[in-house]
């Protein structure tokens, strides 16, 4: 008994402290990627003759075009990860199917 409750308090306190550090984490790269954002986007708007608004366009295209294989790759990379831990769960339920049925054939 007293090992479950062990076990209950460890995966509360690491939840607990997971998601502290994760918000923090989450905060500061937020708030570096908003400053970078912003430093790009003042220059962008700064940029009062026609050259360099048209090259500004350009690496927003340039970017777009590779934010949209960046997309595709995650999305694919994602896909696998899927199919990886559906086969996981697969394989658990035979495990756990397999050691539930012996069980009940030795109780009787």
């Amino acid at each position: 008994m007293s090992q479950q409750d062990g076990f209950a308090s460890g995966l509360l306190l690491g939840t607990l402290i997971g998601g502290v550090v994760g918000g923090v984490l989450g905060a500061v790269i937020t708030s570096r990627l908003d400053a970078k954002l912003t430093d790009e986007e003042n220059e962008i708007l700064t940029a009062g003759e026609k050259g360099q608004d048209t090259a500004a366009r350009r690496r927003q295209m340039r970017a777009s075009a590779n934010e949209s294989l960046e997309i595709e790759a995650t999305r694919r990379s994602l896909e696998d990860k899927i199919a990886q831990l559906n086969a996981t769960i697969d394989d658990v339920r035979q495990q756990l199917g397999n050691v539930n049925s012996n069980s009940s054939l030795s109780n009787e």
